[in-house]
């Protein structure tokens, strides 16, 4: 796995599932548009990629630089943004800070997924589905490992089942069980979301910081993520065997 950008390169892809997570907001916010139906979320790397897609059908432009809306877009990086007036039916074309260039590296794997707090046990579902090796990707703080991030990866790999964790994944794990079931205190222990507190953007935290709140499941499908609805009883019935979680 991936703790933060700077492990991306060598974070292995080929041929595995691989699952983007950026708690604070970007996956999030996907897993929040596809709750309300939206049809595709199209990540790209800066202002000028989704600007050049603006004039397609149904397309909305979505999100942030240093956790502001950008001006001239129809959307931030809110959840709460993503309501089915909005977004129902519409393709939204999203650039972030951090969570996008996660989106766009997991693309480069056999299939890639979005994972949040909020829809943890679905994704994990969705990957011990696939059947193969699992590599996580945490998008991170401005490059840096974001604790936020390290506790959804720990919660994802302990619903994935039995594991041969390497690298970090174990220190994600224990992170994980650290704060289950008090996800709030993440609120005031992550940096990032103190810097969202200061925007008063209070009301994002509260939306991201739930766990399983949701089944859906962005999926790359080749044009961007769709959503896909998890069995929410897969984890308690499936079989996942042992597989590697990816250093």
């Amino acid at each position: 796995m991936a703790l933060s950008p700077s492990e991306f390169a060598d974070a292995p892809v080929s041929g595995r599932s691989v699952l983007a997570i950026d708690v604070l907001r970007a996956t999030s916010a996907a897993v929040a548009a596809c709750d309300q139906g939206c049809a595709l979320i199209v990540p790209v790397p800066d202002e000028a990629a989704a600007l050049a897609r603006r004039d397609g059908a149904g397309v909305l432009l979505a999100g942030e630089r240093g956790g502001h809306p950008i001006p001239g877009f129809d959307l931030g990086n809110s959840p709460d943004e993503f309501v089915r007036e909005r977004v129902e039916g519409r393709t939204v074309v999203l650039t972030t800070t951090n969570g996008t260039a996660a989106m766009m590296r997991a693309t480069e794997g056999a299939a890639a997924a979005l994972a949040a707090l909020t829809n943890v046990s679905a994704a994990a579902a969705w990957a011990r589905g696939q059947g193969r090796d699992v590599t996580i990707l945490c998008a991170g703080d401005n490059g840096a490992f974001s604790l936020e991030d390290g506790v959804c990866a720990g919660l994802l790999i302990a619903a994935l089942g039995p594991a041969e964790l390497a690298g970090g994944a174990a220190a994600a794990v224990a992170l994980g069980r650290h704060y289950a079931g008090r996800l709030d205190r993440l609120a005031t222990d992550s940096l990032w979301a103190r810097r969202l507190s200061h925007q008063a953007r209070d009301a994002d935290l509260a939306a991201c910081l739930r766990q399983d709140v949701s089944v859906a499941v962005p999926i790359f499908t080749g044009a961007g993520f769709a959503a896909a609805g998890a069995d929410p009883d897969a984890l308690a019935t499936g079989s996942p065997g042992r597989r590697r979680t990816g250093a």
